[in-house]
């Protein structure tokens, strides 16, 4: 292989649920770039692709590590280190892969380094790998159909803040809070105030060994600082294409499969 940049999406966890375009890119890369959360932590993204990858003779694994942080001051000298190991690679001629949990341009790392590899390296030739967000896989984990019919759908970072959070409950049929964080009291109180608490699930490491569902939110308040926590908030008021006639989706009408195999 020649220089190449690969931003491959791991998915939401389940290595089964890894593409079989994303297997052969993995497998086929000179290097793989794993991120992780410290110098001394695993990589969550190695953790999901390595059971169907395997261990490839001669590949490098570049553990690059991206504290969680939202300050760019801490941010900045993580990403100097990983320009630098992995420009050093590119120019060596060498294909790179970094891998990224869920898909790759849906709040990944990888969005920073597609944005710059075409000013630090015009001739390296760039290359996305979808791979499934747990925007779609929690839903399925739930049984919630994500969307139907008219319904209209919001995307929220929970972890910059949800003071607009009643509003955006108020303005779409399905709100997926991603990221849940420290957020968890102040969605509940969203929830409450909006009367949609029922109508809400939380769901933590979808499709992985962990995970975990909680229909009643209330109990799920001891979820403090996950970020791998996840709400859905479905209203299912306009689903169908014969809106207003078409009846929602009865909780449990369909069964839920999280890991495979089993039902979540």
């Amino acid at each position: 292989m020649s220089a190449i940049l690969y931003g491959v999406g791991a998915g939401p966890g389940a290595p089964d649920l890894l593409t079989v375009r994303a297997v052969n890119v993995l497998r086929a890369a000179d290097v793989l770039a794993l991120p992780r959360a410290n110098d001394f932590g695993a990589s969550v993204a190695w953790s999901i692709v390595k059971p169907a990858v395997g261990e490839i003779a001669g590949q490098e694994r570049l553990f690059l590590t991206f504290p969680m942080n939202k300050d760019p001051e801490r941010l900045r000298p993580a990403w100097d280190k990983a320009f630098a190991a992995i420009g050093a690679r590119l120019q060596a001629g060498k294909s790179v892969a970094f891998v990224t949990e869920g898909d790759p341009f849906v709040y990944s790392t990888f969005i920073y380094l597609a944005r710059e590899a075409p000013r630090r390296w015009p001739e390296v030739p760039v290359q996305v790998i979808p791979g499934v967000s747990s925007i779609t896989a929690v839903p399925s984990v739930i049984g919630v159909p994500l969307a139907d019919g008219q319904e209209r759908v919001a995307v929220v970072p929970a972890n910059y803040g949800v003071d607009d959070l009643v509003g955006v409950l108020q303005a779409f049929d399905t709100v997926v809070l991603m990221k849940i964080g420290s957020e968890m009291p102040n969605v509940l109180a969203a929830l409450e105030r909006t009367g949609l608490v029922d109508r809400a699930v939380y769901v933590s490491k979808a499709t992985m060994a962990e995970e975990r569902v909680e229909r009643d939110l209330r109990r799920a308040q001891s979820a403090y600082g996950d970020c791998f926590g996840m709400v859905v908030v479905a209203r299912k008021e306009r689903s169908g294409v014969l809106a207003g006639e078409a009846a929602p989706v009865a909780r449990g009408a369909v069964r839920p499969v999280g890991r495979a195999g089993g039902a979540s």
